[in-house]
């Protein structure tokens, strides 16, 4: 049982079929896909010396664009301490340059999140509470935050907190998976945001 599975318990078996063989992530074996987001929104022009080092560290960028081709990987892994940690890859194939969005996800049953470390190298670490919906989507907020470098980690206040909001789908009638993301800020607004849709590469 993978750690999306603990997490949810139940609630597992209420995702659309599909959904469940997406998050089921047997043993180090990798669910690849690739696709297209329709849109991807970056933030205020005047950060984007922030967006400029997050790149760096394979998280988040500094363009926008339309119809944007992608790819996402996904692998579970057993840690040295024989914790599951789940390895995500996603791939933007902008027009000038080719970005990334990485992380690593491990699972705390007592506080019933998911410990979510954004970047490679970690750049920061949100908790993530997961819930399925009548439609059968998952849908994944954040919640406490820090700051991480190296193994020093930071608390961040409230109000700089980076809120996120995503949306994951089937769409039965044209056989794809969708996906919305939606990252903001109280005081900054929009960090990024991006929607799409993305099919799995043939095993």
């Amino acid at each position: 049982m993978t750690i999306y599975q603990t997490l949810l318990g139940e609630d597992y078996k209420r995702l659309h079929p599909k959904l469940q063989q997406r998050y089921a992530l047997p043993l180090n074996q990798t669910f690849s896909a690739k696709g297209v987001m329709h849109s991807i929104q970056s933030g205020a022009k005047w950060m984007r010396p922030f967006y400029i080092v997050a790149a760096k560290f394979k998280f988040l960028f500094p363009e926008s664009g339309k119809d944007v081709p992608f790819t996402i990987s996904n692998i579970c892994r057993q840690l040295p301490n024989g914790e599951l940690e789940v390895k995500w890859e996603r791939t933007f194939f902008m027009s000038k340059k080719t970005r990334h969005f990485d992380a690593r996800m491990t699972v705390d049953p007592v506080k019933k999140v998911v410990k979510d470390y954004l970047g490679s190298p970690a750049l920061f670490y949100s908790d993530l509470l997961f819930s399925v919906t009548r439609e059968g989507k998952l849908v994944i907020r954040s919640g406490a935050q820090r700051f991480v470098m190296s193994k020093l980690e930071c608390k961040i206040p409230k109000m700089l907190e980076g809120h996120v909001i995503v949306e994951e789908g089937y769409d039965d009638s044209k056989n794809v998976f969708t996906i919305h993301v939606y990252i903001h800020n109280p005081l900054l607004g929009r960090l990024m945001m991006y929607a799409g849709e993305f099919t799995q590469k043939s095993l």
